[in-house]
């Protein structure tokens, strides 16, 4: 994307910018439209919201939510940049229709698998261990889980792909769908969500929005399909 120009209003320093792109769940890459010509502001109070902005997609149409452009001047100083809001309707042939929030993308059907041999979930050591199994039933390779404990909550890593396991009592949140996915977007790979204690609405809505699997893991210690996206990738594979 062209970079444009930006000041710094607390030391005048000029910066020419160009905000990061990330992959739509269509593959392409989007990046939010710095608004040209617009002040930017410093940084002096986060909020959530405030740490992200809504984007069209210009390959597919899609609107969803990504992070906030920001820029750290050399100063110290960190800039929020302007994003220009996307307009109402671009008559995108590719635009996302209101009703269903996911729509599977046609793919070759794989080679039958067979049965997932489920083992009953007595711990956390278990979930992770069945997690583990699952992903490589699923057909990814290469599943390991990081040797330390990750900062970031990622409990299994996989070629293309970082998964959480949450082993809490409480449904997961809203909050925990969008760091996993952050940290997926940092790192150019999928992501795949278990939980123990199953998931929030709101986070049910935002990782259908974000393409991003969600299982529960029952007693039985089987994997149970939460959304659309899960449902893709239990009957298409990675």
């Amino acid at each position: 994307m062209e970079s444009v120009p930006l000041s710094c209003p607390a030391c005048g320093r000029a910066h020419a910018y160009s905000p990061p792109a990330y992959p739509c769940p269509c593959g392409a890459p989007t990046a939010p439209p710095v608004l040209r010509g617009a002040p930017v502001e410093p940084i002096t109070h986060r909020t959530w919201n405030d740490d992200w902005v809504t984007v069209r997609c210009p390959a597919c149409g899609r609107l969803d939510q990504w992070p906030q452009p920001e820029l750290c001047c050399p100063c110290g100083t960190v800039l929020r940049v302007p994003v220009r809001p996307p307009a109402p309707g671009d008559g995108r042939t590719g635009t996302r229709p209101a009703g269903p929030s996911h729509i599977p993308l046609p793919r070759t059907a794989p080679a039958p698998r067979p049965a997932f041999r489920a083992v009953a979930l007595h711990g956390a050591g278990d979930a992770l261990a069945t997690a583990a199994r699952y992903l490589s039933w699923l057909g990814y390779r290469e599943v390991t889980r990081p040797p330390e404990p990750s900062p970031a909550r990622i409990d299994l890593r996989a070629t293309g792909l970082i998964a959480r396991v949450d082993t809490a009592s409480r449904p997961s949140s809203l909050r925990d769908v969008e760091c996993l996915w952050l940290n997926a977007l940092d790192a150019s790979v999928g992501s795949v969500f278990f939980s123990v204690a199953g998931y929030a609405p709101d986070a049910v809505a935002r990782a259908d929005g974000l393409g991003m699997p969600l299982f529960v893991l029952d007693p039985a210690g089987t994997p149970r399909p939460v959304n659309g996206p899960a449902d893709e990738l239990l009957g298409t594979g990675p």
